[in-house]
């Protein structure tokens, strides 16, 4: 009978070992390809404005309309040349200019080879032209690339056409003059157009393959070492947040390189940011079961049975409510925005099934001395209850329900104490400070910006587009584009010319404009009984102030030609901005109400529900008023983008509930063996410290998104991450304890649990 026993003993023991080395072995084959497809995943970006808009919108179709007015669509990268001391230019520095000129279609693009486009000039469709400025003391260099070419991947770190190219001119005019360069001519050069931000772009978003991930893994380490103290047991958790993050790149690349998602370099970053950010928290609060129930049985095996057993339902119902309201997303008229909410949501997916295979496999891999992870503060097997201070009263009649001692849980235990026995005061006083910087959120300026404004530090071509604006008066990069009646056009450009902020409007002919924006000879050039109209603003065409002439524009436009149709470059941000307050309209009542619906299910409750999801409101509510202050008055930004406010919701309202969950379905287990109020505190006392190591864990995550220089990430990082800080250390730790205290059983409404008996409960952990 023993031998039998002993051979039932080393069988369970072999399959058991057999099971987590093929679940390490898969997420490994994982991580061998997804790390590929991790490190690839920029090449698959699109970060055209253009190209999120619905074909629905004014400026797609003007756009769609332009292209038949030109042989091929092109993209302009524009060299400005000034004197460095604000002189005229001499004879001898315009020729010096031309023969920059002349030299550009030689200029190589680095790492092509083979069949590919070798120069500039095999990019581009025509000569490159220099036009002097009224002034005397600058030159424009019109370099107009194939658009189409531009837009393709070549040589072998895949960069597009575009990028190659204009690191090409700046290489080039930072050569010697006898390079055919303006180096020593005493000229500053930039280059800038729509080829120059999209590259300047493209490089900033560069950093989230390598910097974004390391500082975000890096302060991570350091608060895993902190809460762990443990030399072992952060790099597992980190291990196991790198291969989810390799699973969710494997999955999105192919999918984007299919066309069934648009990524872009800010879904790429957030994608970065919330898996492991997501990942380390789902794998606190396992890792945190798992120890306490190491305390009550000898074997490692048994312990982590019950520690998934009593985590899959709250980490399952986290992981839940952040992919359902972040498919919300798809409700938006961009896609960039609808791509975020399933790009979003892979990623989730992604965490969660590493936090609840990889990790567990990985914390046994040592078998019977699986505690080893832990040292040197190993758990030992002591029992259920380690004192009688921790032991409840079973019949939930305790003459104190504003008292708790948890063993191993002093502090919390400290701050449970304090809730209970200050519940409405706490509760009333964080909602009425919470609601005061919740006043704040009208000061934030969400009505977009322009593409100077979305860098942070010093880029190329918006200096460039500075001195352009400064030089060359009726000369756009990117003019506004009327497609109007042919009968209308006289009509048209009176229109255009009597807006504020246009300084010219010109019929395009059958003959090229030495620039963009400059007039040409010829006839109209009349396709389909339609002419186009290429519109001047006085402001830079990436400008929030050529937005607002824009739309200007179209009312006067409209009221003389029914069939016109404005768009353009800033027509295209116009149309974005307004997709994105329609967005705002859609999406958040659908977020607040589907999450709504989660927690009832969850809690079984209706008025719980209601409460947490009040208490995240206005926690949201206070990040973003006290954001708008900080944007305002402390960093001085220049407004911000509509989907910044919009993804903060997305993010902080399915998040913050998050910490709301992990507590009160810790409180309704508790609840069920001693009551509400007892269960309140009880659940505060035993998740404290886990849930405030995951919230800042989170913070520290989205903060990291700072390291990238563009406007809308800092932004999200800010709020984000301050409102993370506000659930994990003010809702989750004062107002929803103290408010559920406070309600007492009525809370549950109208579960039985409201009727304040407490009928004792097999619950996970006493398994």
């Amino acid at each position: 009978m023993l031998s039998n026993r002993a051979r039932g003993n080393r069988g369970r023991g072999l399959l058991r070992g057999l099971v987590i080395l093929a679940a390490i072995g898969v997420w490994l084959a994982i991580g061998a390809f997804g790390g590929q497809a991790q490190g690839s995943l920029s090449s698959v970006q699109t970060n055209d404005d253009a190209a999120f808009l619905p074909a629905s919108a004014e400026s797609t179709q003007a756009a769609a309309l332009a292209e038949e007015f030109t042989d091929s669509e092109t993209l302009p990268a524009l060299v400005v040349a000034e004197t460095a001391d604000g002189s005229e230019l001499t004879e001898e520095q315009l020729a010096d200019v031309r023969a920059f000129a002349e030299s550009i279609a030689d200029a190589p693009l680095e790492g092509t080879s083979g069949e590919e486009p070798r120069t500039v000039g095999d990019l581009s469709v025509a000569d490159p032209v220099v036009v002097p400025s009224e002034d005397g003391q600058a030159a424009l260099v019109v370099v107009s690339l194939d658009a189409a070419e531009a837009s393709e991947d070549l040589g072998a770190e895949e960069s597009s056409g575009s990028e190659l190219a204009v690191a090409a001119l700046r290489a080039l005019a930072a050569a010697d003059v006898a390079d055919g360069g303006l180096a020593g001519t005493g000229l500053d050069a930039w280059v800038t157009g729509p080829a120059g931000f999209v590259a300047d772009l493209v490089s900033a978003f560069g950093a989230i393959d390598t910097v974004l991930l390391l500082v975000a893994l890096g302060a991570v380490l350091v608060i895993l070492a902190l809460v762990y103290r443990s030399p072992v047991l952060p790099f597992v958790v980190i291990f196991t947040a790198v291969l989810a993050l390799c699973l969710a790149g494997l999955v999105v690349y192919h999918l984007a390189a299919n066309d069934v998602l648009t990524l872009n370099g800010q879904s790429q970053g957030i994608l970065s940011i919330l898996v492991v950010g997501a990942s380390v928290d789902y794998a606190l609060l396992l890792v945190a079961r798992y120890r306490e129930e190491l305390r009550a049985t000898s074997s490692p095996y048994t312990a982590m049975r019950r520690a998934v057993r009593a985590s899959i339902e709250p980490i399952a119902a986290s992981a839940g409510t952040v992919i359902v309201g972040l498919l919300c997303l798809l409700l938006s008229d961009l896609s960039s925005n609808r791509s975020l909410g399933p790009v979003a949501a892979i990623g989730i997916v992604a965490a969660f099934l590493s936090a609840m295979t990889l990790l567990p496999a990985m914390l046994l891999v040592g078998g019977r001395r699986a505690r080893w992870v832990f040292w040197p503060r190993v758990p030992h097997a002591v029992g259920r209850h380690s004192g009688p201070a921790d032991v409840p009263d079973p019949a939930g009649n305790g003459d104190d329900d504003t008292h708790v001692e948890v063993a191993g849980h002093g502090v919390w235990s400290r701050v449970a104490g304090f809730v209970g026995r200050h519940d409405r005061v706490v509760w009333v006083v964080t909602a009425v400070v919470l609601a005061a910087g919740a006043a704040f959120v009208p000061t934030l300026d969400a009505n977009g910006t322009g593409d100077s404004e979305v860098f942070l530090t010093q880029v190329d071509s918006v200096d460039g587009e500075e001195a352009l604006t400064r030089h060359f008066e009726g000369v756009s990069a990117q003019p506004a584009i009327v497609i109007a009646p042919e009968e209308d056009a006289d009509a048209v450009v009176q229109a255009a010319e009597a807006t504020d902020g246009i300084t010219a409007a010109t019929v395009v002919t059958d003959q090229p404009a030495a620039a963009p924006g400059m007039p040409a000879q010829g006839d109209p050039l009349v396709v389909d009984g339609q002419v186009r109209v290429d519109v001047t603003t006085e402001a830079p065409s990436d400008s929030q102030e050529a937005v607002e002439t824009v739309s200007a524009l179209r009312t006067a436009v409209h009221d003389v030609s029914l069939d016109a149709l404005v768009g353009g470059a800033a027509a295209e941000r116009l149309d974005t901005q307004l997709a994105g307050q329609h967005d705002l309209r859609v999406i958040v009542p659908v977020v607040l109400g589907v999450i709504l619906l989660i927690l009832v299910l969850l809690l079984r409750s209706v008025l719980a529900a209601v409460l947490l999801m009040a208490a995240n409101v206005l926690s949201f509510g206070f990040a973003l008023g006290v954001s708008a202050v900080v944007f305002n008055h402390v960093l001085d930004f220049p407004g911000a983008d509509p989907a910044v406010p919009l993804y903060a919701f997305c993010f902080l309202v399915a998040l913050g509930v998050d910490y709301s969950i992990f507590l009160m379905t810790r409180v309704r287990e508790e609840s069920l063996r001693v009551g509400t109020r007892q269960g309140v505190l009880r659940g505060l006392a035993v998740t404290g410290s886990v849930i405030t190591s995951a919230g800042v864990v989170l913070a520290a995550t989205f903060a990291a998104l700072g390291v990238i220089p563009l406007l809308f990430l800092a932004q999200l990082a800010v709020i984000v991450a301050f409102g993370v800080l506000v659930d994990t250390l003010v809702v989750r730790s004062l107002l929803v304890p103290a408010l559920v205290h406070d309600v007492g059983d009525r809370a549950w409404w109208p579960s039985r649990l409201a009727r304040g008996t407490v009928t004792p409960e097999v619950t996970p952990s006493s398994r």
